[in-house]
């Protein structure tokens, strides 16, 4: 096995593992490993509580030999505390330098929380950091190449300033999270906090694996003009409904593709790779539906109509929600004429679309992701309207 599908291999169990432990979070463990793969930096949005620094620090702490950074930002963060404390020693002996080690100037991989909220003296020297790699040392020397791969930041809000919106224009990828929607998965969650897990799986990359992966491994990955011509009608198509994206951004996510398709281990991008850009081109969360719906749209008709189906099953979980505090007999008569036939149908038909997609060598991601929408759906149902217990229905699943 050459190193290229080694890096490739372990990259992908990684994923797996990553994903088993975190529920519902499998599209959002891949995605970061795709951006990280391409060099660029990744933002994760989502209320607190959602597992956002838990899930960045178990994947950057698979790279093995890596200098790793974190921090935890505040609108009185000095630029020093995020790239180097004065040396006090030194200053008492008359010298002014900084001391780098263990700070954003030497980390190969980074994790800022709360991005955002990045102070008005700092904004220049991370969004220089973010960039071009650099940073600019308080006493006026030349600036210092930093040795960083890609950041994951997190956030739970969208900037509303236009120094945070700077910063947020230059995270190329953006990820929205939520809370556990199926009842199933967060019986076992809470089952989790009693019982103590085995020690799980863990498989590492060694980071002069990822360098050269970066460096040499994803750029080599060929584009196909078939790809090209996907990219232009997919730019119009989004043009036509307001959507516009730089040229920069656009220029930036066929790194993206590169990098989908050397996780997979293939040497050409694939349309199924596409699947990415619904992470790149939106830039608030009600954009996104519109976004991917376009990208699927090109990349696969299976998936199309399942987002469809995922229409219907939101329209359901709508009249859940609205039926709140109504009769258990209100409640059931509900399921019997509406709920369970269409859930039945949504069932039965992303089964049916799921087979057509594997036999046709197509990607399944959306219509797994529909179809655990549909199974968390249906989970509400059976215990909120029906009363059954969350333990059956996950065992029924």
């Amino acid at each position: 096995m050459s190193n290229a599908q080694d890096t490739a291999q372990r990259l992908r169990a990684v994923c797996e593992e990553l994903s088993e432990r975190f529920y519902e979070r499998a599209d959002v463990v891949r995605t970061l490993v795709v951006t990280l793969l391409a060099g660029q930096h990744s933002l994760v949005l989502g209320p607190p509580g959602t597992a956002k620094s838990e899930l960045a620090r178990d994947l950057t702490g698979r790279i093995e030999g890596a200098s790793y950074w974190e921090i935890l930002l505040s609108k009185f963060t000095a630029p020093t505390r995020m790239f180097g404390p004065i040396d006090v020693a030194a200053l008492a002996r008359g010298e002014y330098r900084q001391v780098y080690d263990g700070r954003a100037t030497t980390a190969h991989i980074a994790f800022i929380d709360e991005i955002f909220k990045c102070s008005t003296a700092a904004l220049n020297e991370t969004l220089g950091y973010l960039n071009e790699r650099i940073y600019h040392p308080e006493s006026g020397g030349e600036p210092i190449r930093c040795p960083l791969i890609g950041a994951i930041t997190a956030s739970n809000e969208l900037p509303t300033g236009e120094d945070s919106a700077a910063i947020y224009d230059r995270l190329l990828v953006r990820i929205e999270v939520g809370y556990l929607e199926d009842p199933s998965n967060f019986a076992a969650l809470v089952r989790s906090a009693v019982n103590r897990p085995a020690a799980p799986a863990r498989t590492t990359v060694g980071l002069p694996a990822l360098q050269q992966a970066v460096t040499g491994g994803v750029p080599s990955v060929e584009v196909p003009d078939l790809i090209v011509d996907a990219v232009v009608t997919l730019r119009a198509a989004l043009r036509r409904k307001e959507l516009v994206a730089s040229d920069r951004r656009w220029r930036q996510a066929v790194g993206l593709l590169q990098a989908s398709a050397y996780l997979d281990g293939r040497t050409a991008v694939a349309e199924t790779d596409l699947a990415v850009l619904t992470h790149v081109l939106w830039d608030s969360p009600a954009q996104r539906p519109i976004v991917e719906r376009e990208v699927l749209h090109l990349v696969n008709p299976d998936a199309k109509e399942a987002l469809d189906l995922a229409d219907v099953i939101e329209e359901l979980e709508a009249q859940l929600d609205s039926m709140a505090g109504q009769s258990r007999e209100a409640l059931s008569d509900w399921v019997i004429r509406n709920a369970h036939g269409k859930l039945a149908m949504a069932g039965k038909r992303l089964e049916k679309l799921r087979e057509e997609a594997a036999n046709a060598g197509r990607s399944t991601a959306t219509i797994d992701r529909v179809t655990d929408r549909r199974r968390a759906v249906r989970a509400r149902v059976l215990t909120e309207a029906l009363g059954m217990d969350a333990s059956m229905v996950q065992a029924e699943q």
